[in-house]
Order: structure tokens, then C-alpha cells, then sequence
């Protein structure tokens, strides 16, 4: 280097105040899915053959801070009979399951799902078939699982006391043509909103979900949320939103790094949309929104074939997760805090092995993904209100978008403690320097990143990727300065 030359430092700022407030998260925000496809039930939170728990997948679970579960789709619940799930093992009936071209053996159902959410300390999200059933499954699934004993369905729950199934979503994707039962919005809606009245009338206290657009790219996003919340407004606690990122859709990975903002721009449109329903019909009620399937996944990669026969619990979409994967997760969660005056749970799709934080091998050991650790530090310390921080820095282009910020962050003022979360997109240390009104001294600066983006753990190498603490974070007078590593996930805790 030539004498008396200088590096440029890359610099960011923000403003860190306890007055700007955007909301107080819902704790449903940490929720995960957990369907009937591949080896995620089986192999996944149970053992293959179907009859135990994995415990070491449960304490993973348990780990990862998953609070509410959405069971049991997903494509699946399109073509489900509950009714196969339920009563002694050996008479169930083994069927061709057609979404995922294999053989569901219904040795897990209802019970035993709602059996394992209970021992993972998880609320279950309980989805029903629009797909190929209707209204009146619905209706005789809610009795099953909380009416009070004295009539036909409540009668063969195998336990005395109602589940109390909290959160109930009326079918899935149902604008996908891929679908089992796909419908336009007009026929889904009126059917959304007589299912959910007759839903409501077994359980008045239950929270519906009704189906958006499975994803912001579909020709009918915008126009099916209007519809359909015209059509079901009575009955819409929330509606769904879907988005996966798949990095083979972006050509560099500054540009699958910035992914994260579709979903910004999603949520305010669906936002926006919904509150123009509520316009129309002279309505004070905000329907919150549902991000209850978000990830990413590797779609560009072959995996769905037809030709394949069909099979119990086949091998799918056991996507390896990279460091980079894992900062689109964080930004992720960081995007939906930023949301949380309107995102009221989300979940992360799948749990366990299909596309998942956790991954297992059948008749062996199950272990932590790099996406597990951003969604495991927002869960234990992303409860409280979520802070306006604005933060202020380098930006670049990409195709689309022409600044990208190269700082993600988002803060969330606790119990006694604040906790800011950031990922540093570039290639370079980002040094962070945030404006403090309010006293604090810091507790941790803990970053997940590597010198090699593309590292990743796997059952040979379980643990080659995992968070460590940083020491040099400080608070100089009232600012809070830290330095980010390059393309890192950080958390940085405070004590206020």
C-alpha cells in the first residue's frame, strides 16, 4: 500500500429511542409449519415408522423457541380426510397422498400432532381441507378438537378435555393452480366466509385465517386479497401471506440478499389492500396479516418429479443451508418485526427436514442449519416493542432496486434490555455507530458469519457453522458503536 493512503471505513448510524414505538410483537410472530411432505413428520418431529417421538428433534425444537406450529399444510391439506388421522393406528387407512406423490400411512394425525405441539410448548395453527372437503369437515374438525364432551365428534377425541385449537386457517394457496380443488377468488371467498361462520358457530372464540396470494408474483396478487376480504370480511381475523427466496432467481448474491424487500413491498400491499375493504364497508376492524409459510428454498433445483413412484416418506427438498442463506433469513426477521403493527405470526416453512432449521437421518443424529441460529436469537430475544430506527448508510444497486442499504437492523426494547438486530450485506466491516436515548451498557454482541459464505453444517460436519461473541462493542458517551463483520448476522444486547 502507498505511504499515507487511506482506506475508506464504510459507516452506518441509526437512532436507537425507546419513544419509537412501532408496536409490541406477538409472540405467534416465532411460529414454524409442520406438514405431511417428505421426511418431515416422519423422520422428522417423529420416528420414520411413525409411533415416537424424536426427542432429540423435540429439545432442537424446544431450542429454537418455536412458539406456534401450522399443521398438517400446505399442498397436503388440499386432498386430506382429518377423519384418517383419528381413532386406533391399526385401523387407519393407508392412502395415495397427491401433492407430494407418496403414501401417507396416517400413523400421525390430529392427535398425535396436537400431542407433540404440546410437549414442544408450541400453540397449534390447525389448517382445514378447501381443497377436495369443505364447510361441513370443518365444522366436525373444530367439534373434534374443542367442543366439550356430549356429541358425535367430541365424543372420539381420545382425551376428556377440549384441545382449545386457537387458530384455524381455511385451506391453502387456494389461488394456485397447482391446487388440489384450486378455485378463483370469488368461489373461495364465499366459501371461506360459510365455512368460517359455521366454524365459529361450534367455537366463537377461534381466530381465522383466510388465503392470499400464495406469493407477490402470482397475476392475480392484489385482486385476490380485495375479493376474497370483500367477500369474507365477517369472518377474517387475519389473511396469509407467502413468500419463499429462491437464490437461483437472483443473479448475484447482493441481489438474493436485498430479497427480503419483496416481502416489505408485499406486506404494505397487502396492507393497503385490506384496509381500502375495510374502507368500502365503513369498517373500524384492521385485519392483521399472516406470514405463515416464508424461507428459502432452492426451487430451481429439480425436485418435484411425476414420473417417480409413489413412496413413504421420500426424501424432499432437504435443502443445505449456506451462511449467506441464513442472512436472508435474518433480514427476513427483521423485516417482519419492522412489521409487527400489522404481522401478527408468521411462520417459517418447513420445521424439520423439508427445507428446515433442523435436519435430520433416519436411525441417526439430527442437527442445527445455519437458518437455525437468526431465528433461535429473534425468538429469545425478539419479545417486546419493536423500535423506528431509520437506519442511515451505504447503499448499492441492483436489478430492480436501485439502493439497497448495505445495514439491515431493527430494535426491540425488552424487560429491562434492548436488543439490536442487524445484518451487514457487504463484503466489507460496516462500522455501526447508534445514537442512545436511553441509558444502557452492553451485554453481548453475538454475529453468526464466515469467511466462506457458502459454509454450511451438515451431518459430517454439524457444527463447522455457529454464532460467537464479539468483544469491542461500547457505548462512547451516548452512542453505541460496534463494528459488523463482513456478511454477518448480529445481535447486539443491551442493558437499559
Amino acid at each position: 500500500m502507498e505511504m499515507g493512503r487511506r482506506i475508506a471505513v464504510r459507516e452506518a448510524s441509526l437512532v436507537i429511542d425507546p419513544a419509537f414505538a412501532i408496536a409490541d410483537v406477538d409472540d405467534r410472530m416465532f411460529g414454524s409449519f409442520v406438514e405431511h411432505m417428505g421426511r418431515c413428520v416422519y423422520g422428522g418431529i417423529y420416528e420414520r415408522e411413525g409411533t415416537s417421538i424424536r426427542t432429540d428433534v423435540l429439545e432442537l425444537v424446544r431450542e429454537l423457541g418455536v412458539t406456534i406450529v401450522r399443521y398438517p399444510g400446505g399442498n397436503f391439506v388440499s386432498g386430506y380426510d382429518w377423519e384418517d388421522g383419528i381413532g386406533p393406528r391399526e385401523q387407519r387407512p393407508r392412502r395415495l397422498e397427491l401433492a407430494w406423490r407418496s403414501i401417507e400411512p396416517n400413523l400421525v394425525g390430529t392427535d398425535e400432532f396436537l400431542a407433540w405441539a404440546r410437549a414442544a410448548g408450541a400453540q397449534p395453527m390447525l389448517a382445514v381441507n378447501m381443497g377436495t372437503r369443505g364447510l361441513d369437515a370443518a365444522r366436525r374438525l373444530v367439534e373434534y378438537c374443542n367442543a366439550p364432551r356430549g356429541t358425535e365428534w367430541a365424543d372420539r377425541r381420545p382425551v376428556e378435555e377440549p384441545y382449545g385449537v386457537p387458530v384455524w386457517c381455511i385451506g391453502n394457496e387456494m389461488d394456485g393452480p397447482w391446487q388440489l380443488g384450486h378455485k378463483d377468488a370469488v368461489t373461495y371467498g364465499k366459501l371461506a366466509n360459510e365455512t368460517g361462520k359455521a366454524m365459529r358457530l361450534v367455537d366463537p372464540s377461534i381466530e381465522l385465517v383466510v388465503c392470499g396470494s400464495s406469493h407477490a408474483r402470482m397475476p392475480t396478487f392484489g385482486a385476490w386479497e380485495d375479493t376474497v376480504l370483500d367477500l369474507a370480511w365477517d369472518v377474517a381475523d387475519h389473511i396469509s401471506l407467502h413468500t419463499y427466496f429462491d437464490p437461483g432467481r437472483f443473479e448475484t448474491p447482493e441481489a438474493f440478499l436485498a430479497a427480503p424487500r419483496e416481502l416489505d413491498r408485499m406486506i404494505d400491499t397487502v396492507a393497503a389492500t385490506a384496509d381500502a375493504v375495510a374502507a368500502r364497508k365503513r369498517s373500524r376492524r384492521r385485519v392483521s396479516l399472516s406470514v405463515d409459510e416464508w424461507n428459502v428454498w432452492y426451487q430451481s433445483l429439480p425436485w418435484r418429479r411425476t414420473d417417480r413412484p409413489f413412496e413413504h416418506a421420500p426424501e424432499l427438498i432437504e435443502d443445505t443451508y449456506t451462511v449467506t442463506d441464513a442472512l436472508v433469513v435474518g433480514s427476513t426477521l427483521i423485516t417482519l418485526l419492522r412489521h409487527a403493527d400489522r404481522v401478527r405470526m408468521a411462520c417459517l416453512a418447513q420445521l424439520v427436514n423439508v427445507i428446515a432449521p433442523i435436519r435430520t437421518l433416519d436411525g441417526g443424529p439430527a442437527w442445527r442449519q445455519t437458518t437455525f441460529f437468526p431465528f433461535r436469537d429473534a425468538a429469545l430475544h425478539g419479545r417486546g416493542t419493536v423500535l423506528r430506527v431509520e437506519p442511515e448508510g451505504p447503499t448499492y444497486p441492483t436489478e430492480g432496486d436501485e439502493a439497497v442499504p448495505v445495514l439491515e437492523a431493527t430494535a426491540v426494547h425488552g424487560e429491562g434490555t434492548l436488543t439490536l438486530f442487524a445484518v451487514n450485506r457487504d463484503t466489507e466491516p460496516l462500522e455501526l455507530s447508534a445514537v442512545l436515548r436511553c441509558a444502557a451498557s452492553v451485554l453481548e454482541h453475538s454475529v453468526l458469519a464466515d469467511e466462506d459464505p457458502a459454509a454450511a453444517n451438515t451431518a459430517e460436519a454439524p457444527e463447522r457453522v455457529g454464532p460467537r461473541v464479539l468483544t469491542g462493542a461500547r457505548i462512547d458517551g451516548e452512542r453505541l458503536r460496534a463494528t459488523l463483520p463482513p456478511r454477518s448476522w448480529n445481535v447486539l444486547r443491551l442493558r437499559v
